[in-house]
C-alpha cells in the first residue's frame, strides 16, 4: 500500500542525543514500513557526525536507501524552510529531558525510550544482538504507529495513542 495522492503525508522527526543509531534506525524504518504515508527525518540535539555501523547492518534489512543516512543537528528542522513536522518522537532518555527548539505548527510530541545500542559492551556478536533487539523494539512500535487511523482520530487522542505506543513493552 502506498499513500494515496489525496493522503496526507505526515512528517515525523526521531531525536535523540548523538543521532547515530536509535533515531537513524527509526527513520528509515518508518520511511520503509510507511509507504508513502510518513517523510521521516532524523536529528540529534549533540550529533556524532557519524551513522553507527551496526545500525547500518540493521537498515540494510531496508529499502531504505543507505545513502541518505547521516547524523545532523536538529537546528536544521527549526531553521525557517525546513519541513513542517507533524510528529516529533524522541528516542532516547537524554533527549527527552532536554530543552527542544520551538517547532513551528505545535507538532504532537512522545518519548519512546529504547536502550542506547551504540553503548552496548562485548563482543562484535554481543553488541549486534543489542542492535538487533532494538531494532525489533523500533520496528514494533513503527509498525502500531504506521497502524493509526490518524485522519480520523483528534489531536488529544493520537498524542494518547503515541504515548501508549511509548510505554508499550517489545
Amino acid at each position: 500500500m502506498t499513500a494515496n495522492q489525496d493522503e496526507q503525508i505526515y512528517n515525523v522527526l526521531f531525536l535523540c542525543t548523538g543521532n547515530s543509531a536509535r533515531s537513524i534506525m527509526a527513520e528509515a524504518l518508518l520511511n520503509t514500513i510507511g509507504k508513502g504515508r510518513f517523510h521521516a527525518y532524523s536529528a540529534g540535539s549533540h550529533p556524532g557526525g557519524t551513522v553507527h555501523p551496526l545500525a547500518v547492518e540493521q537498515i540494510k534489512s531496508t529499502t531504505y536507501p543507505l545513502d541518505q543516512l547521516r547524523s545532523k543537528s536538529w537546528d536544521e528542522f527549526a531553521l525557517p524552510g525546513a519541513p513542517k513536522m507533524d510528529f516529533i518522537i524522541t528516542v532516547c532518555d537524554n533527549a527527552a529531558g532536554e530543552v527542544c527548539p520551538i517547532w513551528p505548527g505545535q507538532p504532537i510530541s512522545a518519548h519512546w525510550g529504547f536502550e542506547d545500542p551504540a553503548a552496548a559492551i562485548g563482543t562484535e556478536e554481543q553488541k549486534r544482538a543489542v542492535f538487533s533487539k532494538v531494532a525489533r523494539q523500533i520496528t514494533m512500535r513503527v509498525n502500531i504507529f504506521n497502524s493509526l487511523p490518524l485522519p480520523t482520530l483528534e489531536k488529544a487522542a493520537i498524542k494518547r495513542e503515541m504515548d501508549a505506543i511509548g510505554t508499550s513493552k517489545a
